[in-house]
């Protein structure tokens, strides 16, 4: 049984991550594991990480149901990316669970770093138009998926700041068609990383449960304000990626002064 305080923070986390990811359309998830760790309050990393892969994966299906309705999906490519990435996701997990708990949540807050500097560039946006799938391109969007689901498994997040512009870079697809496919790997990734780390009982199913509540409610409600707030957007993608390295900042003392101490 819950208390009151970690399921009200339970929700309350989840409602910011998805609120985050409706307002900006991404980076919101890496957000996931620190909340999980530092405001709800779960104990062991590798608990946390896997419980916020599987609430990431829940909220990337959901949008990724609206952008296939929009027709922004290339499902051939999608698809492949997702199954050949899964297979990375599954090795990066069982990497990442038999690592220890503190140096995985120090490469994690490298990783953030990173995907806050991902955010502050500029995206090149091209044509609208679908790519054409042949041979050359699924050979590309393998080896892209193999290492774009392994550090997703690794790590346990959804890994969009990684796959977009593998997806762009092995298809030559629109920016809109790479988000929206995208997000059927990112969903599939967090399913395969949550899947292994359920099989070692690392998964909080209440927390988890009440982390996805809470996203579906933020995210409707960051989507409504992103319609509102479309001319700043990239304005608030900066204001989101001060916030990434500030977490970062803190989870890199966090963790360093652990493996200091245990050292």
């Amino acid at each position: 049984m819950l208390e009151l305080w970690q399921t009200l923070s339970a929700l309350g986390s989840g409602a910011a991550v998805g609120f985050v990811l409706g307002l900006i359309g991404g980076g919101g998830s890496i957000l996931a594991t620190p909340l999980l760790l530092y405001v709800v309050g779960i104990a062991q990393p590798h608990v946390a990480i896997g419980t916020g892969a599987l609430a990431v994966s829940a909220n990337a299906y959901l949008n990724f149901a609206g952008h296939a309705r929009r027709r922004n999906v290339c499902w051939a490519c999608a698809i492949v990316f997702a199954l050949v990435g899964t297979v990375g996701a599954l090795l990066g997990s069982t990497l990442g669970k038999a690592m220890d708990g503190q140096r995985l949540l120090f490469l994690f807050g490298l990783i953030m770093v990173a995907v806050g500097v991902a955010m502050l560039r500029p995206r090149r946006e091209r044509g609208a138009a679908h790519p054409i799938t042949n041979l050359r391109h699924c050979l590309r969007t393998g080896v892209a998926a193999l290492l774009a689901g392994g550090a997703s498994g690794f790590f346990g997040i959804g890994g969009g700041f990684l796959i977009v512009p593998a997806l762009i870079w092995a298809t030559g697809m629109s920016m809109a068609n790479a988000v929206g496919s995208s997000l059927l790997a990112v969903g599939t990734f967090g399913l395969a990383t949550a899947l292994n780390y359920a099989l070692s009982g690392m998964v909080n199913w209440p927390v988890a449960g009440l982390f996805i509540a809470g996203g579906l409610l933020g995210g409707m409600a960051g989507t409504r304000l992103s319609l509102r707030l479309a001319s700043q957007r990239n304005t608030l993608t900066r204001i989101f990626a001060g916030v990434v390295f500030v977490v970062a900042a803190y989870i890199l003392y966090r963790s360093g002064s652990a493996l200091r101490l245990a050292g």
